[in-house]
């Protein structure tokens, strides 16, 4: 599939209008261009139109999120990407450095909380994180509270940021996948009737759930069965896939993390049920997980903002770090985590050279969150990251970006 055809389906439901208006509009500023590129590291562009300063001191970011637990393979791979790029921003030498505190939350709200505060008391002045949806959400209040900046990788529900003009998202939000996803299907003819299964106990997934199937009834993409589960009973879904089968999809939409997909791909195997699979990037990372037979996984499809086999220098350059430091091929995950300390650094470059300067050495981080927010809402900034070329964010924290289509072919994504 031309990558041509993925830019125009998506085009609309992506809002790809404004972020190609603010990309183009670069070339009509004034100054300097700050870019972090070359060979310490994929980096990313930042726009400056001022008369020009110098970004200076030592930056203490704090990362939230599961490094144990059942969810470890998410915060795990955001600390390593994270880690990759503070290395490299610190070995540019421009007189700008950053500190990484990494936090475990095992994935429980509660610890989480837990966890932000201890950030607090070790002087963090922004955070990135947390890594999963319900965390995020009780740690995002207590946040907005302290006037603490909060740059979440892949948190992607609504109400991660809803009411919080200091948390935003460099993930894709789960109603852009969703809506996405009902696009990609019908644009490229992939099934006649689609099953959904999802996890009604989980804000992910019945937020991409809703709106995957509001844009597949405006589309007229048949969806003959929808069946749920909770956390709960998340270990036999042959009732969910006979559903499905006896009601003749040929395409599973599953909008779930990647623990009960793989269930569910043994499963249907078994019931010698072979539907296209279709999942978004809560499957992330069924590849590497312990046990799983990766031959289940064959064809299927996902959507997410990066993919380890694009052949851009900025890619190849995060690939071939992390496989070296961690021997692995990063996830999407690893590449969002590598892309937020990039996007909040660019911002301060970008707030420097049109303020004269910045020193970020000892700065209260109140005082830094309303910088923060007064570029990343800024129309004229954007950030380009291995996860999405001229990013920009709306003042809800929603970050604009397209996504990519991958394949599973013989145990690795493949880009469509």
């Amino acid at each position: 599939m031309k990558k041509k055809l993925l830019g125009m389906l998506l085009a609309g439901v992506m809002s790809v209008t404004a972020l190609t208006a603010c990309t183009s509009g670069s070339g009509e500023t004034t100054g300097t261009e700050t870019q972090t590129t070359g060979d310490e590291g994929a980096g990313t562009e930042a726009q400056t139109t001022g008369e020009g300063g110098e970004l200076t001191g030592t930056l203490n970011v704090g990362v939230i999120g599961p490094m144990t637990g059942a969810a470890a393979i998410y915060g795990t791979a955001v600390k390593n990407g994270a880690t990759i790029a503070v290395d490299e921003i610190n070995a540019l030498g421009t007189g700008f450095q950053m500190t990484l505190d990494p936090q475990d939350d095992v994935h429980d709200p509660e610890i989480s909380v837990n966890a932000y505060h201890t950030l607090l008391d070790n002087d963090v002045q922004v955070i990135v994180g947390t890594v999963t949806t319900s965390p995020c959400v009780a740690v995002s209040a207590e946040a907005n509270s302290d006037r603490v900046f909060m740059l979440t990788p892949s948190a992607s529900s609504p109400t991660v940021t809803e009411g919080k003009d200091n948390v935003f998202q460099l993930c894709f939000s789960d109603p852009n996948q969703g809506a996405a996803s009902a696009q990609y299907i019908v644009d490229n003819a992939l099934a006649t009737k689609v099953a959904i299964i999802y996890n009604n106990g989980d804000a992910y997934s019945s937020g991409i759930y809703q709106t995957f199937k509001a844009k597949a009834d405006e589309l007229g993409l048949e969806v003959v069965s929808e069946t749920t589960f909770t956390d709960d009973t998340a270990t036999d879904f042959k009732v969910q896939l006979g559903a499905a089968k006896d009601a003749g999809a040929d395409l599973l939409f599953l909008p779930i993390y990647y623990q009960p997909a793989s269930l569910i791909l043994r499963q249907a195997s078994e019931m010698g049920y072979a539907p296209k699979m279709f999942g978004v990037d809560g499957m992330d990372g069924i590849l590497t997980l312990e046990g799983f037979d990766t031959s289940l996984a064959e064809g299927v499809i996902l959507l997410t903002p990066f993919s380890a086999d694009a052949t851009d220098e900025k890619t190849q350059s995060f690939v071939a770090k992390y496989n070296e430091n961690y021997n692995e091929t990063p996830s999407q995950f690893a590449a969002d985590g590598y892309d937020c300390p990039y996007a909040i650094y660019s911002a301060l470059q970008y707030y420097a050279a049109n303020n004269g300067g910045l020193d970020v050495t000892g700065m209260s981080h109140d005082e830094l969150c309303e910088i923060l927010i007064s570029v990343f809402t800024d129309p004229n900034f954007s950030a380009d990251g291995i996860t999405g070329a001229g990013m920009v964010w709306s003042s809800n924290g929603e970050v604009n970006k397209a996504p990519k289509a991958v394949v599973i072919q013989n145990g690795a994504y493949v880009g469509m």
